[in-house]
């Protein structure tokens, strides 16, 4: 991370947090912990804490196609859906309707992630649950951790517009959701946290002739964001393209429906473990769509006729349509996040922050280390660089990472060194661990310790982290036996018995 000279600080008295995903939440708690602000809002656009593990059906969107090609990261504000709550066992009678946001979750998820590296520091993950949770099992992790700060989440109410107001303060716009009819109103801050994630404008390449094959064949080029069951592909030829974990993951459950071989497109190797089998061919890149004979060209020169379906499992986006007023702005071709230093703050304005844009990484214990150094800048305990040096790290980084996709990338060990580099740098902070009073306590003697730590990644961590794509494999080989399986051990990786033979 090298030198963090402390040259400005801020000390912000409101601050608004966009989203109640888990980034979000853990923006809150430790803002909260710092005891230092007199009003902390979350605005959340569903009716439910959990962001991006809300799972919404099929049914629920339809044969709603996404745009192909999709190259604009400035698509405009997240459409809400609008349907009836559920009415059943009332006679003729609709209840209130309410907006659903589309989710990339599909019904068959589990995590890539064990849950002994995934979790929240301080909560333990209910001990019946699989050693790769299922989607429901994190929905409800995260609601439990949401308990203590749900006063501070406003429902339904959707951020259109944040701008710099002449003092330097952040004027939000909001849209109530709870009825169709548009409500709008402006708060003002003195801080944001844009915590609404960016898995909603779906990335899919642009190729040669692929406008005309959508075209002659509506719906058969789709993104995994409207993916849902492998059903969706029963009989059928498919190519899926991408080998990240959507890409690994929703390929095996195609794989086992779709008429064999399963052709597997891809750019580079995967990060994950490739599990080789007859009933999966893995191809380059796709060069060309010919829609004679719904044929594609792959880059090696072969070509595959009587194709069916085609499943871009190619990422997202980066999306805030939001800042648009911002200049410099935070996104043009959407590739990356601009402007920002060590990823997190706007480097004009330090007090809008970014936390968990980087991919390749373990979200939850990032976005802990991530909020605490927010939440000590914002207190006025850190300091940052001016901007001069602000731009100087981040030409620095894109020298060594490159200016487009792979900005914000942290591969293994990258990504937990930085978790730790971001400990050591909360924990330099003004006052760590002083005890104090709290403003709304100010007569009953209560008294506090100031901040919350963040987690610190030692060997273990460290040895899980190198694993866990093995880990994966191995309990994914285990078949329907994996749901019985809730720890390390149970399939094949001890820490304690490693560390024993290495220390041997």
């Amino acid at each position: 991370m090298g030198s963090l000279p402390a040259e400005r600080r801020f000390n912000v008295d409101s601050v608004c947090i966009i989203g109640a995903g888990p980034s979000g939440l853990v923006a809150a708690k430790y803002l909260v912990a710092e005891h230092a602000f007199s009003r902390i809002q979350i605005y959340e656009q569903r009716s439910t804490p959990g962001g991006i593990w809300n799972y919404v059906p099929h049914q629920s969107f339809g044969c709603r196609d996404i745009d192909v090609t999709q190259a604009d990261a400035r698509a405009g504000t997240d459409r809400p859906l609008w349907h009836w709550k559920d009415a059943a066992g009332v006679p003729d009678n609709q209840l209130p309707e309410e907006t659903v946001f589309m989710t990339p979750l599909y019904d068959q998820l589990e995590t890539n992630i064990p849950r002994d590296l995934m979790g929240f520091s301080d909560l333990d993950w209910p001990k019946d649950s699989q050693l790769f949770p299922r989607h429901e099992t994190v929905l409800e992790y995260i609601k439990r951790y949401a308990e203590d700060i749900r006063h501070l989440i406003r429902y339904k109410t959707q951020v259109l517009d944040i701008c710099l107001t002449e003092d330097a303060r952040w004027r939000v716009r909001t849209r109530d959701l709870s009825h169709r009819d548009v409500t709008e109103s402006e708060e003002i801050f003195d801080a944001v946290v844009v915590a609404n994630g960016h898995f909603n404008i779906p990335y899919i390449p642009e190729v040669q002739g692929m406008e005309e094959w959508s075209a002659a064949y509506p719906g058969s080029i789709s993104h995994s964001k409207l993916y849902r069951t492998p059903d969706q592909y029963a009989e059928k030829k498919v190519i899926v393209v991408g080998n990240s974990a959507s890409g690994v993951d929703i390929g095996s459950q195609i794989q086992r429906s779709c008429s064999p071989p399963l052709l597997m497109s891809s750019k580079s190797e995967s990060f994950l473990v490739n599990t080789p089998s007859p009933d999966k061919i893995d191809k380059p890149p796709i060069a060309e769509f010919l829609t004679k004979n719904r044929s594609v060209r792959f880059e090696d020169g072969t070509i595959e006729q009587d194709v069916d379906a085609i499943l871009y499992c190619t990422g997202y986006f980066y999306s805030f349509p939001f800042l648009k007023s911002l200049d410099p702005p935070v996104v043009t071709s959407g590739e990356r996040v601009e402007n920002l230093y060590q990823h997190i703050f706007y480097q004009p304005h330090p007090t809008l922050a970014f936390p968990v844009l980087n991919q390749k990484v373990i979200p939850f214990p990032l976005a802990e280390a991530q909020a605490a150094v927010i939440a000590r800048v914002f207190s006025g305990r850190l300091g940052l660089p001016y901007e001069d040096e602000m731009k100087t790290w981040e030409q620095d980084w894109t020298k060594k990472n490159g200016d487009a996709r792979m900005f914000h990338v942290l591969k293994f060990p990258a990504d937990a060194d930085y978790i730790d580099e971001l400990h050591d740098w909360v924990v330099s902070a003004d006052g760590e661990g002083e005890v104090v009073t709290p403003s709304d306590e100010p007569s009953r003697g209560v008294v506090v310790r100031r901040g919350k730590t963040p987690p610190y990644w030692g060997e273990k961590e460290y040895w899980m982290r190198e694993r866990f794509p093995a880990i994966k494999k191995a309990f994914q080989d285990m078949g329907e036996e994996r749901h019985r399986k809730r720890t390390l051990q149970d399939v094949g990786f001890d820490y304690e018995k490693w560390k024993g033979r290495e220390g041997g």
